[in-house]
């Protein structure tokens, strides 16, 4: 029977809601005046919801799951002054509930009394208690207030006494903020008290840093406090750190030797540091960190290793610098040739057998003797099958230059299939795509290359998905790829060093195909062979051909970079490079030359880290 009167009197409540017969979820049916009142809320209904909250027990209505329900309807309905007393009336009898505080404040801001609600947010603030201060902090975030979660995270600081208290959210809420200067000083607070928050530290700044002058401002204080507190190791790390991120190697070996002093860690950090500036070709700073492990660590684990690594360095800078020297390159095989007399002919030294082959193959067109010493590392006892499948890869790419394809692919596609999935078989895998596309065979060509767009390594990646959009967008509409024939010899031509007759071959293709899509491509590569023959003057006015036209705004970003990269090094004019890498900077804040551009734009302006 009770069940019964319970069901007819809720029928008779919702008609004199007048809205019918309301069919409602039957989770809001199963809550009772509470569930269905909440439902009415959540449909904006806020008059029949204020009808059934204010029939529920008094306990009940300033209950924490309730009284903010009840709060939103009264106050989407106007009547503020019923929504002030009972908020006050629930902060009386539930001072344990410190969001109620924050509610009052709501209702006067709702009502437009904006002292009235900052007055009250005061009050709240300055009335914490200790184990109040998270909950009122983060409601304060939630509420859209992030001035009044500092103020709530700065009292729980005084509260507890530590200047370095809640410094965590505090520097969470500053990034989220975009309150550059405040996480700077926040984050630099926290490992000065902390040093095991670092790893958190270098992961707000991460999000934080987005402009010149952020990075700037922190590495001044970060200098000023490595000099004024030298014992603080963590400053140093958070430079190093922080320098990696500008891409200043220079800087960051500083911080790392000085690192390395003070704890003799054996110098692995340095051979981390110096690898990382040789792929970003900062050969100077490479061959210094190499240098310092060298001297430093005679008889330890990176020696021989840094012995190798150094000369290959070398290698890797006079191959960059344009004409390249015969003299240096017999330097360097003399040089290589001491690591071997030094070290021995040993499974660790075998890829200075093969640096030096691939010098005498490429440089000095000794392909025999190239040949005979790739030989010796793939029938080297107990070689690692990397460096041997390493080995039959450049072997390959000599048959290639001797203009024999059948026997470099027979080598590639051997070293493919014993390096599956791993970076030796990608590489080789892209040697047999550039191979296809050098004969002109650009479905073979696509068909090795879409597989590799899903490499491992990025660098791998990056080479594949260049090679396809070429050869994509040059046979979209020219479905035969003629043009594209050309282009792909002229490529192999350069690949086999024989520069005269690439040029020869660009100057065909773009009187042939005038206006084509590969005329940016042939500009951009000619550019990069006069360079090569060290015809720099030419080199700027067919770059400028990319600059000036936007039409070719795909590459636009590379000529500009390569032409101030000719006016930095070949031509020695640091302003005009200075403004060039700027208009880098401006126009393409996308590209990706804008870490280096940026760091070699700070170089030339002067602000060169202290020694």
């Amino acid at each position: 029977m009770h069940h019964f009167t319970s069901a007819f009197r809720r029928f008779l409540l919702l008609l004199v809601l007048g809205g019918g017969l309301t069919v409602l979820p039957a989770r809001a049916q199963d809550g009772g005046g509470v569930g269905l009142a909440r439902e009415y809320v959540r449909r904006a209904d806020y008059e029949k919801a204020a009808f059934l909250f204010g029939r529920l027990r008094s306990d009940e209505q300033l209950a924490a799951n309730v009284l903010p329900d009840y709060i939103k309807a009264l106050l989407a309905l106007k009547r503020y002054k019923e929504a002030e007393k009972l908020v006050k009336k629930g902060i009386r009898q539930h001072p344990e509930e410190p969001t109620y505080g924050l509610l009052l404040g709501e209702v006067y801001t709702t009502a437009g009394d904006t002292p009235a609600a900052t007055k009250q947010y005061e009050r709240v603030v300055s009335q914490l208690q200790a184990s109040q201060v998270t909950v009122v902090a983060n409601e304060f975030s939630r509420r859209k207030l992030p001035e009044w979660a500092e103020k709530t995270w700065l009292r729980g600081r005084e509260l507890t006494r530590s200047s370095t208290e809640y410094a965590p959210q505090l520097i969470q809420l500053y990034t989220q903020n975009g309150q550059t200067d405040k996480v700077l000083a926040e984050t630099l607070n926290l490992i000065q008290g902390d040093e095991q928050q670092l790893p958190f530290v270098r992961n707000m700044l991460q999000n934080s840093l987005r402009e010149e002058k952020d990075f700037d401002a922190l590495e001044k204080q970060l200098l000023a406090n490595v000099q004024k507190f030298p014992e603080r190791a963590v400053y140093s790390e958070l430079l190093l750190w922080l320098q990696l991120q500008r891409r200043d190697f220079a800087g960051a070996l500083v911080q790392a030797k000085a690192l390395d002093r003070r704890g003799r860690t054996g110098g692995s950090r340095i051979m981390d540091l110096s690898a990382i500036a040789q792929r970003n070709k900062d050969y100077e700073s490479a061959i210094d960190g190499y240098g310092y492990i060298i001297r430093e660590y005679k008889g330890g684990p990176f020696y021989a290793l840094a012995r190798q690594r150094l000369v290959q360095t070398r290698e890797e800078q006079v191959r960059n610098t344009y004409p390249v020297d015969p003299a240096k390159i017999r330097a360097l095989l003399t040089e290589y040739q001491q690591v071997l007399t030094d070290l021995g002919k040993t499974p660790e030294t075998a890829p200075v057998l093969r640096n030096m082959a691939t010098l005498y193959a490429f440089q000095l067109d000794d392909k025999p003797r190239a040949m005979t010493l790739l030989q010796e590392v793939i029938d080297m006892p107990r070689a690692s099958l990397d460096v041997v499948d390493d080995a039959k890869i450049n072997l390959g790419d000599i048959y290639l230059l001797r203009g024999e394809p059948w026997e470099a692919t027979l080598l590639y596609s051997q070293v493919e299939k014993s390096h599956k999935d791993s970076p030796v078989g990608y590489e080789a895998k892209l040697r047999n795509a550039r191979l296809s596309y050098y004969a002109g065979d650009f479905k073979l060509a696509q068909s090795h290359l879409d597989i590799l767009k899903q490499a491992t390594s990025r660098e791998i990646a990056n080479d594949a998905m260049q090679l396809s959009l070429l050869i994509t967008d040059n046979t979209a509409q020219d479905t035969s790829g003629i043009a594209l024939r050309d282009y792909a010899a002229v490529e192999q031509l350069v690949f086999q060093n024989k520069v005269a007759e690439a040029m020869k071959g660009l100057d065909n293709l773009l009187q042939k195909y005038p206006g084509h899509a590969l005329t940016d491509d042939a500009w951009f590569l000619k550019a990069q062979l006069q360079r090569r023959t060290a015809d720099y003057p030419g080199a700027l006015t067919t770059l400028a051909k990319i600059t000036a036209n936007p039409k070719y705004d795909i590459l636009s970003d590379d000529a500009l970079f390569l032409t101030a990269s000719i006016q930095e090094e070949n031509l020695q004019d640091r302003e005009k490079a200075k403004e060039l890498y700027n208009q880098l900077l401006v126009k393409y804040p996308g590209s990706i030359y804008t870490a280096e551009a940026r760091k070699r734009f700070r170089k030339l302006r002067g602000d060169g880290v202290p020694q």
